[in-house]
Order: structure tokens, then C-alpha cells, then sequence
């Protein structure tokens, strides 16, 4: 039974997914970038005794039954396993919410809703890569041989684009050129030959239907003449020069300043003049007293 119902539902899908509005059957598209949250509503209010909802995923296989809402047995399932741990279901009105999508999970979704009588709801979700920053260069061999000599040639380029993407060159606010691509992980470059001595203001753009990133291209950085780089190689030796010799003027008055310290300090030190001691003998003093030739000794008497 499940077999023949999913077929019939198989069925059903194709040809709305075809003859989207010829009888007044809504498709709605909805974009989300990758790694984001999106909710598909059943709109109802809240779901009743015996509501059944089915959630189903795909158009040429939609027999992917994502969830079951038996609102009678109180159950809720999760059938798909690749999209088992991504999808979560809102208890009050029965609404598909994806998580973290992937661009694995890009497809038709239909919301089957029984109540009293069947209703279908359908989504078409696709899910956008997430987009790299431009990348701008300088690449001569994009510029033609009569104005390679007046001109700058730039190129902006992108990598591992998913589809629906497209690279562009502004001018100011106005657009100079554009191109588009469909095919998933190739790079994708555009380019532009801008005067050397160019003014204006350019940026390169990526975008998609959800988002875009900007790259500002500067002239001056990027665009040198063989001029303007000689001039900046002059200006760098000369300042080199300078440096060099007043590294050596300085070194040389330093040099000759303590050499000039140096030298008065020596000739302070010869200026000392040091005296040898003189030792001079001191005449002796002969004793006043008469040698022992002069002592006369006298008798001494007792009693």
C-alpha cells in the first residue's frame, strides 16, 4: 500500500513540478546559503486530534519520506537518514525546520497535511555554496599588443563556484562587464585594462542571488610603469646612499671626538711632576757634658 502511495505521490510531484501555477498549485521557492537554518511552514495554527503530516523530500524519487506527524498515535518519526540529523519538527504547527543545510539538501519538498481533506504544500529549496573573496592581479597577457604600452591589465578571479554565480566590474557605481557561470568548482576570472594614471574607482564583485563580496582594485598598487618603477628604484638607492654616509659621518666624528678626549687626558697625566724624596743628614750635637778624661772624682769622707 505504502509502495503504490508513494508512487502515486511520485507521480504527482513531477507533473506539479512541471506545470507549476497552470492550475493554481504554489511552488514556493525559498534560498538559503549553506551551513544555515530554514523553516518550511504547513501553516496551520496547530495541529489537531487527527492530523496526519507527512514531509517528503525529491521529485523523481520522493518515496524519501523525511518525517511522520501522527498527532492520533502522539508519535513524530524521522525516516530520511540523510536528513535524519538536520531536521527537526515544530510540535505546534507541524513545520519542517532544516538545520545546518547542505547543498546536498537543494530539492523539492512537499508537506502532505490530512485533515478531513489532503492538502499539499510545496517548496523549491536551493541551497547556495558558500562565496570566496575575489582575488585581483595584474596579468599581462590579457591586455592587446596596441595597448599593452598605456595600459594596465587586471584580473579578477574566484574559486570554487556553485551555481548561479557571477563575477562583474564596476565602475564607480556603473557596470562595466559581467559574467556568469553554472558549473560547480571551477574557477572564474574576469578581466579589465585600466590607464596608468586612472583615477576612477573599481571594484570587482562576486555575488549569487543571496550574497555577493567585494574586491577594490588600487591602481597604484597594483599598476606600475616601467617609469614610475625606475623612479622608485632612484629614490630607494639615493636614500640608501644617504644613510650609508651619514652612518659614516657619524661614526667618523664620534671616532674623532674620543680621540680627542683620549689625548687630553694623556697630557693632563704628564704635566704631574713627581719629586724624589731628599734625605739630608742632621749635624750630630755633642754632649754637653766632659768626656771622661775632664770627670774629677773627689774623696769622700765618713763619720
Amino acid at each position: 500500500m505504502w509502495q503504490n502511495l508513494t508512487c502515486f505521490i511520485g507521480i504527482l510531484c513531477l507533473f506539479l513540478w512541471h506545470l507549476d501555477g497552470v492550475f493554481g498549485v504554489e511552488v514556493k521557492s525559498v534560498s538559503v546559503m549553506e551551513g544555515h537554518s530554514v523553516t518550511l511552514h504547513t501553516h496551520l495554527t496547530h495541529i489537531q486530534t487527527h492530523d496526519l503530516i507527512l514531509w517528503m523530500f525529491g521529485v523523481q524519487s520522493p518515496d524519501e519520506i523525511i518525517a511522520e506527524i501522527n498527532r492520533e498515535a502522539n508519535k513524530t518519526s524521522f525516516i530520511n537518514e540523510r536528513l535524519k540529523n538536520h531536521v527537526e519538527i515544530d510540535a505546534q504547527t507541524g513545520s519542517l525546520i532544516i538545520t545546518n543545510i547542505t547543498t546536498q539538501h537543494t530539492g523539492l519538498y512537499t508537506a502532505e497535511i490530512s485533515r478531513n481533506t489532503v492538502r499539499f504544500k510545496y517548496y523549491n529549496v536551493t541551497v547556495y555554496a558558500r562565496l570566496s573573496v575575489p582575488i585581483i592581479t595584474r596579468d599581462s597577457s590579457q591586455c592587446s599588443s596596441s595597448s599593452s604600452s598605456s595600459c594596465c591589465c587586471v584580473l579578477c578571479s574566484v574559486v570554487n563556484v556553485s551555481h548561479d554565480v557571477s563575477v562583474s566590474w564596476y565602475k564607480g557605481k556603473s557596470l562595466l562587464s559581467s559574467i556568469s557561470v553554472s558549473d560547480l568548482n571551477i574557477r572564474l576570472s574576469l578581466p579589465l585594462e585600466v590607464e596608468y594614471q586612472d583615477t576612477n574607482t573599481y571594484r570587482c564583485v562576486v555575488n549569487n542571488p543571496i550574497t555577493n563580496h567585494t574586491q577594490h582594485l588600487h591602481i597604484t598598487q597594483l599598476c606600475h610603469t616601467s617609469e614610475g618603477l625606475s623612479f622608485i628604484l632612484i629614490c630607494c638607492a639615493v636614500v640608501g646612499f644617504l644613510t650609508i654616509v651619514t652612518a659614516l659621518l657619524i661614526f667618523y666624528i664620534s671616532r674623532k671626538h674620543r680621540k680627542t678626549i683620549n689625548k687630553d687626558h694623556q697630557t693632563g697625566e704628564e704635566e704631574i711632576t713627581y719629586a724624589e724624596p731628599t734625605f739630608c743628614e742632621r749635624p750630630t750635637h755633642k754632649p754637653r757634658c766632659a768626656v771622661e778624661e775632664d770627670v774629677v772624682y773627689a774623696g769622700v769622707m765618713r763619720r
